[in-house]
């Protein structure tokens, strides 16, 4: 099943869904999530959030999925807000390893002096030969994949 997760989400990647929906989507229904509401929890974070290329979408995809499996349901409950952010900072330094860094423009390459535009590029051949962002999504859905495994939740 964890291969056909991870497929799901680089064929959402491809239908043209950013890299955090394509992560959620790939997992809504586990979580009681139809499609559309998944892509709309996640809309905001691809590109890096909102496309400012700060933390890759694909890993704040993992952190939404994160918060939905350990989370504080009331506010005064540190143990669980510590169980997440735990979780959070495991994802995060697992997809680090395999991927090299965390932040998007760091994965794409970028300067420091490009500047920051809303207009996403369009999805054609160059841009998935130029762009790492496929292998970024499909890492993000193994990494979850992967932690539902060994917490022996079935997918």
């Amino acid at each position: 099943m964890k291969e056909d997760r991870v497929a799901k989400a680089v064929a959402l990647f491809k239908e043209g869904y950013n890299c955090s929906q394509s992560v959620v989507g790939a997992f809504a229904d586990i979580y009681g999530f139809t499609h559309e509401q998944a892509v709309r929890i996640s809309a905001s974070f691809g590109g890096g959030i909102g496309r400012m290329r700060e933390t890759c979408g694909a890993a704040c995809g993992m952190f939404l999925l994160a918060g939905l499996e350990k989370c504080a349901i009331e506010g005064k409950d540190r143990e669980s807000k510590a169980a997440n952010y735990a979780l959070v900072q495991e994802l995060a330094e697992e997809f680090k390893r395999r991927n090299g860094a965390l932040r998007c423009a760091e994965l794409l390459g970028l300067s420091k002096k490009e500047p920051i535009v809303s207009t996403p590029e369009a999805r054609n051949e160059q841009y998935y030969v130029k762009r790492p962002c496929i292998r970024m999504v499909e890492e993000a859905a193994r990494i979850w994949s992967e932690h539902l495994e060994k917490q022996g939740q079935k997918e």
